[in-house]
């Protein structure tokens, strides 16, 4: 079955950096586009990253309010996706989730503090 765990989380001040990382098991990881969502307290969980499997050439897509300061990429030999987050802002805390399709993986924490 489709596993998706992410780690990385933490409590970082404004302006910092964070790398989250999200393990895949249970499908053919390079086939498959790879996404980041990420949820506020009390706001809908919204679409942060994404990048494209090995045959649309690892694409990669933003929202408008990371665009610049998070980067996406994935390592197919380990079958994990990352997601490097700098200059970082209290706006972006919240829980980070890594996404296949229909599938979340159980989200790991960020909190920025200012």
């Amino acid at each position: 079955q489709v596993q998706l765990i992410e780690s990385g989380g933490g409590l970082v001040q404004d302006g910092g950096s964070l790398t989250l990382s999200c393990v895949a098991s249970g499908f053919a990881f390079s086939d498959y586009g790879m996404r980041w969502y990420r949820q506020a307290p009390g706001k809908e969980r919204e679409f942060v990253a994404a990048i494209s499997g090995s045959a649309m050439g690892h694409a990669t897509a933003y929202a408008d309010a990371v665009k610049g300061r998070f980067t996406i990429s994935r390592d197919n030999a380990k079958n994990t996706t990352y997601l490097q987050m700098n200059s970082l802002k209290s706006e972006d805390t919240g829980i980070y989730y890594c996404n296949r399709n229909v599938f979340y993986g159980q989200g790991t924490q960020v909190t920025v503090s200012s």
